[in-house]
């Protein structure tokens, strides 16, 4: 299993269900904001804060914290001491955020030949977890971050909630892929006193645990749905088709960690009316993103991390209408520095700074995931989208990549690529895990192959899909 540090976040995650119940009934008195700690607190106050800085404000704390991260990796990690070297780069003369453009990229591939080499502290250490992610693209990604870096991501996630009106106190109605069994009265539902979050599930979209669904959130109070956006458009379509009108206690939707599209976001605004939030991360944490309350442009935490965007040549774009990759430099992971990491993710450049709400961040729209997603039909003929899938242990550590193949619904061929031929207790392991995660809904069988399919532009395919006449090529 991947390690995880003793920290607040990982030990209530893996609590039974039983003690979260019990310690739930003390936890539910309590503010949220005390709850989830010192480092939440301070660092909401101080992004709240630094969102409506000047400039000048932005641009001093950014060279601070570049020369800052800078010098820490040339000090503490092989990996970065000998490439700053080969290009003459010297963090302590940095004194421009466009100083660091002397510096090459790095991308996943980097991370996984060099990750040993660009440890600035021992894995070992306390305090330190191991991320291991299928990501977006089926191809395993591992390295470390420091645990307090939940609490810090959450408070940046909040301060972007709050420009539609989001409090901690409010409830949430969540669709994010967590695993959710059934309640007393037969709903796959769960509640979590500490985050004020009803769980329901990803796997079991049909009509009509939809319905259940929302009939439960109509019972909770003012809430938002915090959600994938793929999960708002199916709540959104089913809702439009049943006899009720939709719940309307919600207060507004979040929706993040998939592509946008125009259409699903109308959609959705126009069936639960209300406005519709959507934010960009990653579990890099280089940069944290989301949309103002005057725009769908999205807005640069400049305080969480240094954002560019290159041209296909490394080079950052400035002029406003053009599209590049999105790369980043992480101010909060100080275990394995993210330095101009490009993320594989693409969007366009719009300005230095938002001229309807005033923010001075960077500006960009239109993003564009690395990879196609997907999604798997279940058995009860539900979709159940592949980000909902997105693994963060070991499952696939011993394969390259991984992919999906279904003809009929409710059944796949879980394709992987092996780092080295695999035992049968090895395959075994990662068809279990894969199967626990999909709560049973498609059944899996596992093959190994020496090749996976990819779209005509060459980008790997989590799901090829040969249902209803599909021909799986993605575009």
């Amino acid at each position: 299993m991947a390690k995880l540090a003793l920290s607040r976040k990982n030990l209530w995650e893996k609590s039974p269900r039983v003690v979260k119940s019990l310690a739930g009934l003390v936890l539910g008195r309590i503010p949220p904001g005390v709850t989830l700690g010192r480092r939440f607190r301070e660092t909401l106050r101080f992004a709240t804060e630094a969102e409506w800085w000047s400039a000048e404000q932005s641009r001093h704390y950014q060279v601070e914290q570049l020369r800052s991260i800078c010098t820490l990796a040339y000090e503490q990690t092989g990996f970065y001491r000998s490439l700053f070297d080969s290009v003459g780069f010297d963090p302590r003369d940095l004194r421009s955020p466009s100083d660091l453009a002397t510096i090459p990229t790095i991308d996943k591939v980097t991370l996984r030949q060099h990750l040993d080499e660009m440890c600035a502290v021992s894995p070992d250490a306390g305090g330190v977890d191991t991320v291991s992610t299928g990501g977006s693209s089926g191809e395993p990604l591992k390295f470390y971050v420091g645990a307090e870096r939940s609490a810090i991501e959450y408070a940046y996630l909040v301060a972007s909630w709050a420009r539609i009106g989001y409090r901690l106190d409010i409830p949430q109605a969540v669709l994010r892929g967590q695993i959710v069994g059934k309640d007393r009265s037969g709903v796959h539902h769960s509640y979590d006193p500490v985050l004020r979050r009803h769980y329901y599930s990803n796997f079991h979209m049909t009509d009509e645990n939809i319905r259940r669904y929302l009939d439960h959130i109509r019972t909770i109070g003012p809430c938002y749905l915090h959600v994938y956006p793929s999960s708002a458009a199916t709540l959104a379509r089913v809702a439009r088709r049943l006899d009720d009108p939709a719940p309307s206690n919600i207060c507004g939707i979040l929706a993040g960690s998939e592509t946008v599209f125009a259409e699903d976001r109308k959609l959705a605004e126009s069936v639960f009316q209300t406005r519709y939030l959507s934010w960009y991360g990653h579990s890099e944490k280089a940069v944290m993103a989301a949309e103002c309350e005057q725009s769908t442009d999205y807005h640069a935490w400049s305080t969480y991390g240094f954002f560019e965007l290159l041209d296909e040549q490394g080079h950052p774009l400035t002029e406003p209408g053009k599209r590049g990759e999105i790369a980043g430099t992480s101010f909060i992971n100080r275990v394995v520095p993210f330095i101009r990491y490009r993320t594989g993710d693409y969007a366009v450049y719009v300005a230095d700074a938002c001229e309807r709400c005033g923010r001075q961040q960077a500006v960009f729209r239109s993003v564009e995931g690395r990879w196609p997603g997907g999604c798997l039909i279940a058995k009860d003929g539900s979709a159940i989208a592949l980000t909902a899938f997105n693994v963060h242990d070991d499952t696939f550590d011993l394969t390259l990549g991984y992919q999906f193949y279904q003809s009929d619904p409710g059944k796949a061929v879980l394709r992987i690529l092996p780092v080295h031929p695999l035992s049968e207790s090895e395959q075994k392991k990662i068809i279990r895990r894969a199967s626990d995660r999909l709560q049973g809904q498609v059944a899996l069988t596992l093959e190994i192959r020496d090749a996976l399919e990819h779209t005509v532009r060459g980008k790997q395919l989590r799901v090829v899909s040969r249902l209803g006449g599909s021909d799986g090529d993605g575009s």
